[in-house]
């Protein structure tokens, strides 16, 4: 896809972040509703350790983690190659050192993570969507959290009962418009 860079701001209430983005990437032209629901509704990540944006695309979150907590390092996930340089230039455009932008293959097999936070790629289809949820939370510390905002229409309930089946009991954390704010833990 023919690339086309915009500018797009991130402005919450401790953070105000200027982001490039592009096409070919989720929600290029606007931060995403579930994400700016995400991000305003979240307890403040673990101040230090390995936390985790799965499916991170330009970076909103991943650089809002990092920001909210400096002294963490924030793991930068995704399969798509331009979201992660987009990513990358955010972060070092933010000056935020401590962000680590990743495709899925290159994080360490024994990172044990004590957030996960994502707006989770729920079109890629169940098998796919379940798949990564089973492969990503299995990697949450004992006492670890996932944050998940997921739209209600496209199976916020379901999923949140089906992570519970697998062992990780899931609570609604908040609601708002068409989201939900799961938050998960391990069983």
């Amino acid at each position: 896809m023919a690339s086309s860079p915009s500018t797009i701001r991130l402005e919450l209430i401790d953070v105000s972040l200027e982001l490039q983005t592009d096409r070919g990437v989720f929600a290029s032209s606007r931060i995403d509703p579930g994400t700016k629901y995400l991000l305003m509704e979240a307890p403040r990540p673990p101040a230090v350790g390995d936390i985790v944006d799965l499916g991170c695309g330009y970076g909103p979150i991943a650089l809002t983690m990092a920001t909210r907590a400096p002294s963490a390092i924030v793991w930068a996930v995704d399969v798509n190659r331009r979201a992660r340089e987009l990513c990358r230039t955010n972060a070092d455009a933010a000056g935020l050192g401590n962000i680590r932008v990743v495709a899925p293959e290159e994080v360490p097999d024994d990172l044990v993570a004590h957030a996960v936070w994502s707006n989770p790629p729920i079109r890629i289809g169940k098998p796919a969507l379940h798949e990564l949820l089973r492969t990503w939370l299995a990697r949450l510390s004992s006492d670890g959290v996932a944050l998940l905002v997921v739209q209600k229409h496209l199976g916020a309930d379901s999923l949140a009962r089906w992570l519970g089946e697998i062992g990780y009991p899931t609570t609604r954390r908040g609601s708002r418009q068409a989201y939900r704010l799961l938050e998960s833990r391990r069983g």
